[in-house]
């Protein structure tokens, strides 16, 4: 019989951005079992200040309509919370290992913006998957609320994992998170945190070829004894 734990580490390592998908939509069914796995995040006063909005089909469709033309304008972003001030030391070098782990497996050559912007407007195309998952927060919660919608992503892919399916938590969108609530008719207090793109991943497509690699645990754990 497989350990709990042993289970949690396969999920965890076998769990990737996922870049390019098969067209195929998932079961609603599924994607419900996702939803009422992860709306067992644990939570700040358990306050489950997630909400989530589903695409599908020609709803996934028109959201891209709606908000890949505003990416490509070059539309100053209008984000709910502030991007990071600057990635200095180990962080900034994880950051560049990443982008040219992706720049490589695509063959983009080192130093060539155009076609670094154009591979990160593919975020507003969701990378082709059939499914975007949008997640809030509620205004009054502050950045407690934005936490807690950090745990309910994890558990969301996590889930998905499980059941097979591919997933890509993307920051991009909640850039231009006026759009989103525009779009969605959500009231102004709801925050975007960020949304996720998934589906059945495409697994011809040599983008989803690579994988991150992981601090080693001296560099991010301290034990007092």
């Amino acid at each position: 019989m497989t350990a709990p734990i042993d289970t949690l580490e396969t999920l965890l390592s076998a769990r990737y951005s996922c870049r390019a998908y098969k067209p195929e939509q998932v079961p609603r069914v599924t994607i419900e079992r996702i939803l009422a796995a992860a709306q067992k995040t644990a939570s700040w006063c358990n306050s489950q200040p997630w909400q989530v909005t589903i695409t599908s089909g020609e709803a996934t469709q028109k959201f891209r309509d709606a908000v890949y033309p505003v990416a490509a304008a070059g539309t100053p972003n209008t984000g709910d919370f502030p991007f990071p001030r600057e990635y200095r030391g180990v962080y900034q070098d994880r950051r560049r290992e990443s982008g040219f782990q992706l720049y490589n497996t695509l063959g983009i050559v080192r130093g060539d913006k155009a076609a670094y912007a154009k591979q990160a407007l593919e975020n507003f195309n969701f990378f082709g998957a059939p499914h975007v998952a949008i997640i809030t927060t509620d205004e009054a919660l502050g950045v407690y609320g934005a936490v807690d919608c950090g745990g309910y992503v994890t558990s969301f892919m996590l889930a998905a994992q499980a059941l097979g399916l591919a997933t890509v938590p993307q920051a991009a969108l909640a850039f231009h998170s006026a759009v989103v609530r525009k779009h969605f008719s959500m009231g102004d207090d709801r925050r975007v945190v960020c949304c996720i793109s998934f589906g059945f991943a495409d697994g011809e497509n040599k983008v989803n070829g690579y994988r991150t690699t992981r601090a080693a645990l001296p560099e991010v754990a301290t034990f007092v004894e």
